[in-house]
């Protein structure tokens, strides 16, 4: 079984880490919240989280893949800590899944993992993603690198995951068993 990581940082965009925690885990993909401070986690639009554990209980060794929620200032918060930073370089040097929606592209950027690489991100944060090949298609994946554009797109984006970490067959089922349209 797969094993995912989905840090939560003060700021973060509820339905994108909602819908990959819950999307992952009908998958039965194990999905682990981190926080970077106390457990308890507000998102941008005041909703509070409980994440699992606290970062600095974490080792990135024992996961297969790590995927960010964006939001602002959530995602400016994971890319201003080194931690997460260098989660996301050696979850990529170890070829995991290293995956990120709206904002929180700029994490993999800060983290040097974008170069030469196509990617997106919510409409605006293209400028601070200098080193890719910027496409502005809705779930972008290139190699181990998935990202995504913003909260419309989040179970698509989920869905992506599913299918790159279980199997199309998967992320199919599970789209027919939570009656998502084509």
């Amino acid at each position: 079984m797969s094993k995912v990581l989905i840090p939560l940082a003060s700021g973060f965009e509820e339905i994108e880490a909602v819908t990959n925690i819950d999307v992952l885990r009908r998958a039965s993909i194990e999905v682990v919240t981190i926080s970077l401070n106390s457990l308890d986690v507000k998102g941008d639009h005041g909703i509070p989280i409980i994440a699992d554990q606290r970062i600095d209980q974490i080792n990135i060794d024992d996961f297969d893949a790590i995927v960010l929620p964006g939001g602002m200032p959530g995602a400016g918060n994971l890319r201003d800590n080194q931690k997460i930073l260098d989660f996301v370089r050696k979850t990529d040097e170890k070829g995991g899944l290293v995956a990120a929606v709206c904002a929180a592209p700029i994490v993999l950027e800060a983290a040097g993992i974008l170069e030469g690489k196509n990617a997106t991100s919510y409409p605006g944060f293209g400028e601070e993603m200098a080193s890719c090949n910027y496409k502005k298609e809705r779930v972008v994946k290139d190699g181990n690198i998935i990202t995504a554009r913003g909260p419309g797109v989040a179970l698509e984006f989920a869905l992506e995951i599913v299918k790159y970490l279980k199997s199309e067959n998967d992320a199919e089922e599970l789209k027919e068993a939570m009656i998502v349209r084509k």
